[in-house]
C-alpha cells in the first residue's frame, strides 16, 4: 500500500519576546536585538503540518480533515491566536519562543493528539523570510 503525505495549514497571530533571564539586559539586546523589545512584537504565523501514513481502504483518507482541523484549532490556534507566547501560553513557561523552540513545543503538543508515527513534519513561517522545519528528530 502506498505511503501518503498530507499537509494542512493554519494561520494565527501571536506576540513574543526573545529574552533569556539568565543574561544581562545588555547581553539580551546584543543577541536578540529588536526582538528583545520589552513588550514583545508580533507575527502573522503560518503553521503547515504534514502527516504520513497509509490511506484507510474504507475511506480513502489518511485522516479526516475535519478531525485534523479540530486538533489544530483546539491545541494550536485557539491557544496562540492573539496571545503572547511568553505571557499567555503555559507550554512556553521558561522557554525562549524562537521559531526553533516553538516548533518543538508544537510537535510535542500535536504528537499527543495524533496516531503514533503519523506526524511527519511541521513547518512554521514567522514571515515571508523566516521559517523553520521540524521532524521530531532529537540528534
Amino acid at each position: 500500500m502506498s505511503i501518503i503525505y498530507l499537509t494542512r495549514r493554519i494561520q494565527f497571530c501571536a506576540a513574543h519576546r526573545l529574552h533569556n533571564p539568565a543574561l544581562s539586559e545588555e547581553e539580551n539586546i546584543e543577541i536578540f536585538g529588536k526582538c528583545n523589545n520589552f513588550n514583545g512584537h508580533g507575527h502573522n504565523y503560518t503553521l503547515a503540518v504534514t502527516l504520513r501514513g497509509k490511506a484507510d481502504p474504507k475511506t480513502g483518507m489518511l485522516i479526516n480533515l475535519t478531525d485534523l482541523d479540530d486538533i489544530l484549532r483546539k491545541h494550536i490556534h485557539d491557544k496562540c491566536d492573539h496571545y503572547h507566547f511568553n505571557k499567555d501560553i503555559p507550554e512556553f513557561d521558561g522557554i525562549i519562543p524562537t521559531i526553533e523552540n516553538i516548533l518543538i513545543v508544537f510537535w510535542n503538543i500535536l504528537s499527543e493528539h495524533l496516531a503514533p508515527g503519523m506526524l511527519y513534519e511541521i513547518m512554521l513561517h514567522e514571515n515571508d523570510n523566516n521559517y523553520g522545519i521540524y521532524r521530531g528528530e532529537t540528534s
